[in-house]
């Protein structure tokens, strides 16, 4: 038994393209885990658009990224947008 909430990370625009994928599903206790994780598995070219991403965790801004994650949250992947 995982001791490890699971999660399910939605990346859009850059971050999609980046990550090679628009969705999937982690298990980490703590934003900065989970950073490091998809990062580990997706490489160089998605860590550096992170350095630019906001995250929202079920909806709202994550500030403390190593606050836990509940079980089930969705994490957003945003890159800046442009446009208006």
């Amino acid at each position: 038994m995982s001791a490890v909430p699971p999660v399910t990370v939605r990346y859009f625009a850059g971050a999609r393209a980046a990550a090679g994928t628009g969705t999937e599903a982690r298990e980490a206790a703590s934003l900065d885990q989970l950073v490091g994780q998809i990062v580990a598995d997706h490489g160089e070219r998605l860590e550096r658009v992170l350095t630019a991403c906001s995250f929202l965790i079920d909806g709202a801004q994550a500030r403390d990224r190593t606050a836990p994650l509940s079980p089930g949250a969705v994490v957003d992947v945003l890159p800046p947008f442009a446009g208006g």
